[in-house]
């Protein structure tokens, strides 16, 4: 039987929301091992002079715990 955990991370991107989750996942995966999935909790983006200026998710990351 697997025991995992959640974590809850944010993360951005001036490029997308895909860019932001790949960031999220490759900064995490440095201290956090065994990394399972990860689910988009929330998608946002700032706005400047009327363009999107960066992308934001909020990611649920599951791992496992040894």
């Amino acid at each position: 039987m697997a025991v995992l955990k959640v974590l809850e991370i944010m993360s951005n991107s001036d490029k997308s929301w895909e860019d932001a989750t790949s960031k999220g996942i490759k900064k995490a995966s440095e201290s956090v091992k065994n990394i399972r999935s990860a689910f988009v909790q929330s998608q946002s983006v700032t706005v400047k002079d009327g363009q999107v200026d960066e992308y934001r998710v909020t990611l649920k990351v599951s791992f496992e715990v040894n």
